[in-house]
């Protein structure tokens, strides 16, 4: 019988307590250990764990401690904590010679990107982020299709996403800049910039953004206009204030089809001259931990990669270059 993989988790939110429903069920994981500086947190995953007849996780309220003890007890580790802390916490668990599934967005920063890739470089671990488009067998078609050449050369992006965020998340720490990295654009629209960066198969050249708080310590609206080192022209919208809801609509505009697809990966259109194809759907992965062991085995692309992480923060800190320059356009050069 093949062991089970051991795993730690760092944070144990609402959203590790969410996945650790059905992650405790995986033949192929055993929670090891968690760190929260929250006792209640920590136990309600414990509970989790012990509600469905697994060994009780070492508990720990120090990610760091948890590291220093645990690391020959651990195979993986899985990050969810706010924004500001992933870089720090992915880079300790990099170094420590452990493979990690962490949360989107990467890090908040380039540097912090940069960072983090070296101590994957040094230590050879796998590194996946956890971002649902990025996993979605509807847009690892399309990337696949596109790299093949079937749609032909990419011309523009339209992208845009909007969530009644701004009210959804009053007081919560997603709207604190300081442990947020950013408001509704690094947040929800993390989603579409990742699946734009994914399916563009381009870095990008030059960036204007403008942003709007709409009264709130962190964007709300965001509007950006970018060319990629490709050629193509992308246009980005994120609206976090509005009626109940959350919803995204990227198009793809090819030379020889047009592909339309929502931020998650949840539908895809694609029309191929005047014929336009049915609406295709899946269902948002609902345990992406199983793709994540697919990726560790190498039975699928990593499309979660540190070097896709970095092309992100590239975007993300012209845009913010940008925004703080009100619109200024900002030039992005790969080091």
């Amino acid at each position: 019988m093949t062991r089970k993989l051991r795993l730690g988790v760092i944070g144990a939110g609402l959203k590790a307590a969410e996945y650790a429903e059905s992650w405790v069920k995986m033949p192929e994981i055993e929670f090891a250990a968690l760190a929260d500086t929250m006792a209640a947190s920590r136990q309600r995953l414990i509970d989790v764990c012990l509600a469905a007849g697994a060994p009780q996780p070492k508990s720990f309220e120090d990610y760091r401690r948890m590291l220093a003890e645990c690391r020959g007890e651990l195979d993986i580790v899985y990050v969810s904590t706010p924004h500001a802390f992933h870089a720090e916490q992915a880079t300790a668990v990099a170094e420590a010679g452990l493979d990690l599934f962490l949360e989107k967005p990467m890090v908040t920063t380039v540097a912090e990107a940069e960072r983090l890739i070296a101590a994957q470089k040094k230590s050879g671990v796998t590194i996946v982020t956890a971002f649902q488009g990025g996993l979605s067998p509807l847009v690892l078609d399309t990337r696949r299709r596109a790299l093949a050449g079937e749609f032909g050369e990419l011309i523009a992006i339209s992208g845009m996403i909007w969530e009644s965020w701004s009210s959804n998340y009053d007081g919560h720490w997603k709207q604190q800049p300081d442990i947020s990295g950013g408001g509704f654009m690094f947040d929800t629209g993390a989603h579409m910039m990742n699946t734009v960066c994914l399916l563009a198969n381009s870095d990008f050249d030059s960036v204007s953004a403008y942003m709007n708080n709409h009264g709130r310590r962190v964007d709300i609206a965001t509007a950006v206009s970018a060319r990629l080192k490709s050629g193509a022209l992308a246009t980005l919208t994120a609206a976090g204030e509005g009626p109940p809801g959350c919803a995204s609509y990227i198009t793809f505009f090819y030379s020889k089809a047009i592909v339309r697809i929502d931020a998650w990966g949840g539908w895809r259109e694609i029309s191929v001259g005047r014929t336009a194809e049915p609406r295709e759907e899946a269902e948002i992965l609902g345990n992406p931990m199983k793709n994540f062991l697919a990726i560790r085995e190498g039975k699928m692309e990593n499309s979660g990669s540190v070097e896709m992480g970095l092309r992100f923060a590239r975007l993300w800190d012209a845009i913010k270059e940008s925004a703080a320059a009100d619109g200024a356009s900002v030039r992005i050069v790969a080091q």
